[in-house]
């Protein structure tokens, strides 16, 4: 079985946050779960699947999962290392006030239609230095409630985000594919590498991909690294080894990946997320 730890980073009138950890042994599905309430999960380290009957979908570091009050689901761990996630719980009523309501069920309250959504790299950063300042009691309750609450909106709202569409099978086959990319994030994947792992030609798979994800293959690699970066940027001091670790060509080629995705140098932000 898999074990968890979860270690509440803020609780307030308005919302809560959690840092939860789960090692991952459990390779196949595990027994079923529900929360007590919905939470929005951003995961930000490591891959796992979320079950609900016979839908699936990929827990990675470009998305945030839905978790319906309730409802029952599975989780399975495809691949080693288990997984952390940043966990909110906030009131059914400031939810409805925040999220767009296409995103629920029609007349059902706060029950969102699908399972996860695509957040961009401006939610990868507030989530990062949202952890990082909390486990380091640099931010005041008030400004990390309001972060929490802009990330919120920056997750859901219809400018910068993306609901997962296609067809079943497609969508089954880009989440086999980002699977292949959580497997080794440092490697230099070729199409050809990533299609002869899944069992699809490289024009078919980026095509399929595209349309599911919205981002092309490349971009959503990058994406991942750079989310990668964002969790170790406060505990690493020498930045090339990082680079180097994450597959980047060179420190400059980090840096200016970082700077062009997040506005700062990666310097910049673990200054941020260092801050007194």
């Amino acid at each position: 079985m898999s074990s968890f730890t979860s270690q509440v980073l803020l609780s307030t009138e308005t919302l809560t946050l959690r840092d939860v950890h789960c090692t991952g042994t459990c390779r196949h599905r595990s027994t079923e779960e529900c929360a007590a309430s919905t939470q929005l999960v951003f995961p930000y380290r490591g891959f796992y699947l979320r079950h609900v009957a016979s839908d699936q979908t990929v827990a990675d570091a470009n998305h945030v999962l839905f978790f319906n009050a309730e409802q029952g689901y599975q989780v399975s761990h495809p691949l080693e290392g288990g997984d952390a996630c940043l966990s909110l719980s906030l009131s059914n009523a400031l939810l409805a006030e925040l999220a767009p309501k296409a995103l629920f069920h029609a007349g059902e309250g706060t029950i969102f239609r699908a399972q996860s959504q695509r957040i961009d790299a401006r939610a990868q950063a507030l989530v990062a230095l949202l952890r990082h300042n909390l486990e380091h009691g640099s931010i005041e309750p008030l400004e990390a409630e309001a972060l929490t609450l802009t990330l919120v909106c920056r997750s859901l709202g219809p400018r910068t985000s993306r609901t997962p569409g296609s067809t079943h099978a497609r969508r089954r086959l880009a989440d086999r594919v980002k699977m292949v990319l959580a497997s080794d994030l440092s490697r230099r994947w070729t199409l050809a590498e990533i299609g002869k792992e899944i069992g699809s030609s490289p024009v078919y798979l980026t095509q399929v991909f595209k349309q599911v994800e919205g981002v092309p293959l490349y971009r959503y690699q990058l994406q991942l690294r750079l989310a990668r970066a964002l969790d170790l940027l406060a505990k690493v001091e020498d930045l090339s080894a990082l680079a180097a670790e994450l597959g980047f060509s060179s420190h400059s080629h980090f840096a200016n990946a970082f700077r062009q995705t997040y506005g700062r140098s990666p310097t910049e932000f673990r200054q941020a997320s260092r801050q007194a």
